[in-house]
Formats: structure tokens, C-alpha cells, sequence
């Protein structure tokens, strides 16, 4: 962990063999480190050189500790402060980027084959957000999915905010608990739709990462999209398919704490999503006719004889909300866009 500040682990295992001593010859530092007399100097070296060992005066090559709370943090203090340079050498290219970006329109849009590369950029984009991260999640992929990315899981951590738009299809390639539910116990909100025109992701409105065709098995190139009259049409089509998707609620979502059994709360969740009845079986992880038991006995408790009537009452139960009956923040978001007072706190 170390390492950010140029500390091995071995720089640190020597450097921690020194607590609770006042100070070692060489010959103690061997017997607690273990090291080879060739591999412990240079360690030595090391340490004496970032300020963590002070050698004493003497023939017998003699060592004492700097304490951590004095060493250690004017290495982390030197640390940020050269991070703090290169936020501002970071600021100071994007404004030149922004500044000139008008000027060239072949600035605006970047091409990118290959899948690894793709990967790789959706990545980079994913860690750039600072607010939100908007996208439409559908085949093909760069890589297939099996978990929560890995970027999605820090970001949501550090409270920015997912908007996850599901074509039907796409969620048979998730994994239910692992993907899907882990990310909606971290805040993620999602909603699925029948079809979708093409997969996007947009990070704060400022830039976007589509296919370049949506209709191969295999991604092989991409388009990275900033500020332009293409990136708002992609913001657009995002709105749209946004406020016309059901809400996929799962265990785990807020919505559903406390008002469903787990199990019946993914079997629901995945039949308003309006998938085959034995794709919901596979991703469940049963059997075609244990799904069909299942199902049987949640309509009895329900109350209900057709899927209607189930539909009916889990609404009223509050366990599926529609997507009019939400909050309006995706109006707030617009109206901030446009430049008007938020209404928010």
C-alpha cells in the first residue's frame, strides 16, 4: 500500500523490524529481517535516504528509526503536494482541450478498434466522473460482463451517481447476485426496457463512448464522443429511454428493504422486466418447473389467479413503483443543465 510513496514491502518489513528498539547494528538487523547481508544494505540505503533510518556515528554500521508519525507523513505530505502539481497541470491541459475544442471538429470525435483498447477507455471515462455516469447496456460487449465493474463499484463509493437503462436481452448476460445486485445495494438505479437503439455511456454530460455498430457480435470499434450536438442527441435518446423503462428493483435496492423475501423479490423483479419465463429460471438458478411451482405459490399468497392480478397487487404492495410515480430529480438535472437555480437544498 505503501508503494504510492516509494516504499517496497521489503522497505517496510525492515523498516518495521526497528519498533520497540532504540537503535541495531547491522548484524541485529539481519537476525530480525532475515534478509542477505548485499539485499539488507541496499534496503538500508533506501530508508536512510527517504528519512525513515538515521545511521549513527561509529564503525559498526548502527541504525535508528525516525518515528512514522514524523517521517511518514512528510513522505505523504511531499506526495500530495506533487499530486496537487499535477491536478494543475491536469486542469490546465483539459482547459486548453476545452478552449480549442471548437476549433477542430476532428478533436471531437475519437475512433478506437479493438477490444481490449475499448475496455480499456470505457474505464479510463468511468473513472474521470465526478457527478454522474448515464448509460444503455445491451449487446455487443467488449467484455463480457460477470461482475460489478470494478470503476462503477469506486465511483458509487465515492457517491456519483449511476443511471443504468437495461435492454431486455442484456440482462440474460449478467449475473443476477454478483453484477446486477451489487450494484444496486450500492445505489446504482436502473431500469429496463424492451429494446434499445444503441449502448452508450455518457460521464457528466461532457463525454461519451458508443459502438460504432450495434448490429456485429463483437464490439471492434468505438467512438468516443466530447461536447458536441452529437453528445446532446445522445443525452436525449438517454432521457427518452430513461423515463419509458420499468424500474429494476432487486435485493438489495432501498425500494424493496423490508416488503419482500429475497427470492420473491428477484422472481418478481425479473418477470417485470418481461423476460422468458425460462431465462428468469436460468438466471434463478432452478429448474423450469420448480420456477413454475414458485411462481404458483407467490400468486397464492398474493391472492391472485393470472399474473394481472399478481401485477395489481404487488404494486399495491408498493414492491414495483412506476416509473411516473419517481422522484423528479431527472427534471431537476435538466433544468440545472439549462443553467437554472437548482431546486435542491
Amino acid at each position: 500500500m505503501l508503494d504510492i510513496i516509494g516504499l517496497s514491502e521489503i522497505d517496510v518489513d525492515v523498516y518495521d523490524a526497528f519498533a520497540g528498539t532504540g537503535s541495531m547494528n547491522l548484524a541485529e538487523i539481519r537476525r530480525r529481517t532475515g534478509l542477505p547481508k548485499q539485499r539488507l544494505l541496499r534496503v538500508l540505503h533506501v530508508l536512510a535516504e527517504k528519512g525513515l533510518l538515521t545511521r549513527l556515528p561509529g564503525s559498526a554500521e548502527t541504525y535508528s528509526a525516525v518515528r512514522p508519525e514524523i517521517a511518514l507523513e512528510a513522505m505523504i505530505r511531499r506526495k500530495e503536494q506533487e499530486l496537487a502539481s499535477a491536478r494543475l497541470i491536469a486542469d490546465r491541459l483539459r482547459d486548453r482541450y476545452r478552449a480549442t475544442s471548437g476549433e477542430r471538429p476532428v478533436d471531437l470525435i475519437e475512433v478506437i478498434h479493438g477490444n481490449a483498447l475499448i475496455a480499456d477507455r470505457a474505464d479510463q471515462l468511468l473513472r474521470s466522473a465526478e457527478q454522474q455516469v448515464d448509460f444503455v447496456d445491451k449487446p455487443p460487449y467488449a467484455q463480457t460482463p460477470s461482475v460489478l465493474h470494478p470503476a462503477e463499484r469506486d465511483l458509487l463509493g465515492r457517491g456519483v451517481r449511476f443511471r443504468g437503462v437495461y435492454e431486455r436481452s442484456a440482462l440474460e448476460m449478467h449475473d443476477l447476485s454478483s453484477d446486477l445486485e451489487a450494484g444496486l445495494a450500492l445505489g446504482e438505479e436502473a431500469r429496463v426496457v424492451t429494446s434499445a437503439p444503441l449502448k452508450m455511456i455518457v460521464v457528466d454530460h461532457r463525454v461519451g463512448l458508443v459502438p460504432l455498430r450495434s448490429d456485429l457480435p463483437d464490439v471492434g470499434t468505438a467512438l468516443v464522443i466530447h461536447q458536441c450536438a452529437l453528445l446532446d442527441a445522445l443525452s436525449a435518446v438517454f432521457a427518452f429511454l430513461w423515463q419509458s423503462g420499468l424500474p429494476l428493483r432487486l435485493p438489495g435496492s432501498a425500494e424493496l428493504a423490508d416488503v419482500a423475501p429475497s427470492d420473491d423479490a428477484r422472481l418478481l423483479a425479473l418477470l417485470t422486466t418481461g423476460l422468458p419465463d425460462r431465462s428468469i429460471a436460468k438466471q434463478l438458478g432452478m429448474s423450469y418447473r420448480t420456477f413454475q411451482r414458485r411462481l404458483r405459490d407467490l400468486m397464492t399468497a398474493l391472492g391472485a389467479t393470472t399474473r394481472f392480478q399478481a401485477g395489481l397487487q404487488v404494486a399495491t404492495r408498493g414492491w414495483i413503483t412506476l416509473p411516473g410515480t419517481q422522484p423528479a430529480r431527472d427534471e431537476e438535472d435538466v433544468i440545472e443543465r439549462e443553467g437554472s437555480p437548482s431546486p435542491r437544498p
